[in-house]
């Protein structure tokens, strides 16, 4: 028997932590966006404007998936408008449910969310892999429901597939462009000693789970030093409005061996990072930055290429790049993947039926598969 549990409360889900760490390395594609600890973390700092809406997906009362929403309200041109999503919040590419069976959650779940008291304006699942691990199980499961999805792109983020061997990788680049990348390894070389870090603990479970701040640290005076330190976007370390939060989710990433941290050093000293986390060789990039004092040196596309080749190394499956600043990682790329949404609009709320006029004239005009109107709407 197929039973849907809802949970409200974040610290209630303390007490399914141990079905959650088990379904999550059985969740295809899974990251370390879909774990328990990065939610928590999360909604420690986002959650207080934002209701939790987690439904947990029993057969004979043993949990067999997760499906993790919020409802959050968001402002649009047409006013606010409480929006039922996922929480990932663009901190990532995708997100999904979890656990082995994603078409069964989202069965149950959403069939679950039409039959609750309606508590939003407009239904919009964002982030789905639709050309990976997804194949049109979201929109599948929201028909059944009784719902009614329209789809559009929602974001792109360059991919490189980690699943050959370096050579081969390498070789497959252009030569130019090979060229380039060789001649600015050797000017940074003839400055002094170059050293790649890369810290990946292992978990608190097996022994490890040190943040090793003064690594954290050096990132951090890395992004000061840069143009990045008077944005005030969200988008890098050092922004205030997201600080704490990045310090807390550093925590959280070495305690459970997520985190992915990479310095480039000149002599021992710091000139370049690359931040990410990962998740059974899915690496997930989240911030970089270089001292602007070596930006002739180019030292980000050395630590991008040492850091690539360790990957493969190392047997990784996937370095996913994040979205942004496309053009700098094309030459890296090895596909580039679009994540869609699937939005629901309710038919008697008058301000989402306006969004979904809005909504069809831009697929007139740019076609469902456009980026730039995708997040306006």
């Amino acid at each position: 028997m197929i039973r849907v549990d809802e949970v409200n409360d974040i610290y209630e889900l303390a007490g399914y932590r141990l079905h959650w760490s088990s379904l999550l390395p059985q969740t295809p594609n899974a990251t370390f966006f879909q774990s328990l600890d990065w939610l928590e973390t999360y909604w420690r700092h986002f959650g207080g404007n934002e209701r939790l809406r987690v439904l947990v997906v029993s057969s004979d009362a043993r949990p067999v998936g997760i499906l993790p929403l919020v409802v959050r309200t968001e402002t649009t041109r047409v006013g606010p408008v409480r929006v039922l999503t996922y929480p990932l919040h663009d901190w990532g590419t995708f997100y999904a449910p979890i656990g082995p069976n994603p078409t069964a959650t989202l069965t149950a779940g959403l069939r679950h969310i039409r039959q609750s008291r309606r508590d939003f304006d407009l239904f919009d699942l964002r982030w789905v892999d639709l050309d990976g691990c997804d194949r049109r199980r979201t929109e599948r499961a929201m028909r059944r429901a009784g719902f009614d999805p329209r789809k559009q792109a929602w974001n792109r983020a360059p991919q490189v597939d980690l699943s050959g061997d370096w050579d081969e990788y390498w070789d497959s680049r252009s030569k130019k462009w090979r060229h380039n990348v060789c001649r600015l390894q050797r000017r940074l070389d003839e400055q002094g000693d170059v050293r790649h870090l890369r810290y990946r603990p292992r978990s608190a479970a097996e022994g490890g789970g040190d943040p090793r701040w003064d690594l954290y640290e050096a990132c951090l005076r890395v992004a000061e030093r840069s143009w990045q330190s008077s944005a005030s976007n969200g988008t890098t370390l050092c922004d205030a409005s997201v600080r704490d939060y990045l310090r807390d989710t550093h925590a959280a990433a070495a305690r459970s061996g997520s985190l992915d941290l990479n310095l480039l050093l000149l002599g021992g000293r710091p000139i370049a990072f690359a931040y990410n986390y990962h998740y059974r060789g899915h690496v997930c990039e989240l911030r970089k930055g270089f001292d602007p004092e070596f930006a002739k040196l180019r030292p980000g596309v050395a630590l991008t290429r040492l850091m690539l080749e360790d990957s493969f190394q190392r047997a990784d499956r996937c370095h996913d790049m994040g979205s942004g600043s496309l053009a700098v990682k094309r030459p890296w790329q090895t596909s580039i993947a679009t994540s869609y949404r699937y939005t629901h609009f309710p038919l008697f709320v008058p301000r989402v039926q306006l969004l979904r006029m809005k909504r069809w004239l831009q697929d007139r005009v740019y076609g469902e598969e456009s980026i730039a109107c995708a997040q306006t709407a």
